[in-house]
């Protein structure tokens, strides 16, 4: 089972440092950009407020004729590049200059105003953007000093489309970034799933990845895999100790019938209390043989070995098979057993395990059903998968002790019977796990759903169309 790579923490995280670093570049560069340009034109503020004092003083010590001589002088010979200067009358009437006529309407409202003067230049004409500073001289004329900006518009334009770059390159980056290391720990955490899925499915002996780069990861999987290789050990152990003591038992189980049989067919008439005692004996160790035979069915499935000869088997059919087998039970008994049934309804599995499962699954519905109850067994198929749906309308099993039901020895207090091992749906449960079905209890409504979903190779599917055919 591979992750999905946009739904995982780590996809989810490098958005996040994505974002972080996306703010932190452009906090960065924008307060770069935004600081430059503020230096810029405050230096162009103080150029300007200098030559404004430095003509200020001229009218005080020689008038306008001063400042005209002073702003034509420095128009002819050392003016700096980029300068403007105009003064006007009380009616701002041109006076002295560089700039043909006054470029407001009147006193401009603000500190330090900008407008646009138009200039020939060789082949175009062009317009030049200006920031100026007005002053009202003490005999009413009016003073203009600026300078023009379009170099320094330039430099902000230029420095501008360099921040927004930068900031869409670090975006890239911090997303490829971000995408590449997402992918590589998903890619790896989808091993480790995947891996664990497989051991969950009965292959014990697989162990976690470990890719030899030393990191957090190398040291959980190999950590993991420590308890895995003492849990397999401590597992093969009871499974030793287990099948040895039930085939232990199976001889002397054996024998103590053997010798009990003999004794009712050799021995003279018993009397009639002798010989219910004796019958009462026999049925105890027949139940205790069909439970010792139940546990190691149940080991057997759940030791974690792969299925034993597995073969195309037709679920349907056998469910057929095995309504028709129980059904004169289920008669005699009061109740209707039916079976419905879709064609080509092939599994991949043992035939015996799985008559089994559904063995004992009716005989479960049979033995806690009440007279006049019904027992329905269903096969269908769907999508990539093959369902197999077995209810009754008996007590059922409440909610909140389905799934401790198929825990081995469990018997419910309004249900228990004497004849029960509570083994049943454990076995049930083992055969679906060696069968990587999913197995659920559900309420029928009344009564009991038990739903089986076995799944559909394409191997299966195959074999399912010739047989079909």
């Amino acid at each position: 089972m591979r992750l999905d790579l946009f739904n995982t923490t780590a996809f989810r995280l490098s958005v996040g440092y994505t974002l972080l670093v996306t703010l932190a570049v452009g906090v960065t560069l924008g307060s770069a950009y935004l600081l430059t340009e503020s230096l810029i034109s405050d230096e162009v503020d103080l150029i300007i407020d200098t030559e404004l004092k430095s003509l200020q003083e001229k009218y005080v010590r020689s008038g306008v004729p001063g400042v005209t001589d002073e702003i034509n002088l420095r128009i002819d010979s050392w003016g700096r590049i980029g300068a403007v200067y105009m003064i006007v009358d009380s009616n701002f009437e041109r006076i002295a200059g560089n700039v043909s006529e006054w470029p407001f309407e009147g006193m401009p409202s603000e500190r330090i105003p900008e407008f646009e003067i138009a200039t020939i230049e060789p082949g175009r004409r062009a317009v030049h953007p200006v920031r100026a500073a007005v002053r009202t001289l003490p005999g009413g004329e009016v003073l203009l000093v600026g300078t023009d900006i379009s170099q320094g518009r330039r430099f902000a334009d230029k420095f501008r489309f360099a921040t927004l770059w930068g900031i869409g390159a670090s975006i890239l980056a911090a997303a490829l970034a971000g995408f590449w290391f997402s992918y590589k720990l998903a890619r790896r955490v989808g091993d480790v799933t995947q891996t664990c899925q497989r051991i969950m499915a009965g292959d014990l002996g697989r162990r976690l990845p470990v890719a030899g780069v030393n990191d957090e990861f190398d040291s959980l999987a190999n950590s993991v895999n420590r308890v895995l290789d003492r849990l397999e050990d401590q597992a093969r152990t009871l499974r030793a100790t287990f099948d040895s003591a039930a085939h232990d038992l199976r001889a002397p189980l054996h024998r103590l019938r053997t010798r009990m049989d003999a004794l009712l067919l050799r021995s003279p008439v018993l009397e009639p209390v002798v010989y219910e005692s004796i019958e009462s004996a026999l049925r105890e160790v027949d139940h205790l043989q069909r439970t010792l035979a139940t546990l190691l069915q149940i080991a057997l499935a759940e030791s974690g070995a792969p299925l034993a000869s597995p073969a195309p088997v037709d679920l349907g059919e056998l469910a057929e098979e095995l309504v028709e087998l129980f059904e004169p039970v289920a008669r005699g008994k009061g109740l209707t057993l039916t079976g419905h049934t879709e064609t080509g309804s092939v599994v991949r599995g043992n035939r015996q395990l799985l008559a089994q499962l559904i063995t004992n699954l009716i005989e479960n519905s049979l033995k806690y059903v009440p007279s006049g109850g019904a027992i329905e067994i269903n096969v269908t198929r769907p999508a990539q998968q093959i369902r197999l749906v077995v209810s009754d309308n008996g007590p059922g099993i409440p909610a909140d002790d389905r799934a401790r039901a198929v825990h081995p020895f469990v018997r419910f207090g309004g249900n228990g019977r004497p004849d029960s091992s509570g083994l049943g749906l454990s076995l049930v449960a083992a055969i679906a796990r060696l069968h990587r079905a999913k197995l659920a209890l559900e309420s029928n409504e009344p009564g009991l759903r038990v739903v089986l979903d076995l799944p559909v190779e394409r191997t299966t599917e195959a074999l399912a169309g010739q047989e079909v055919a």
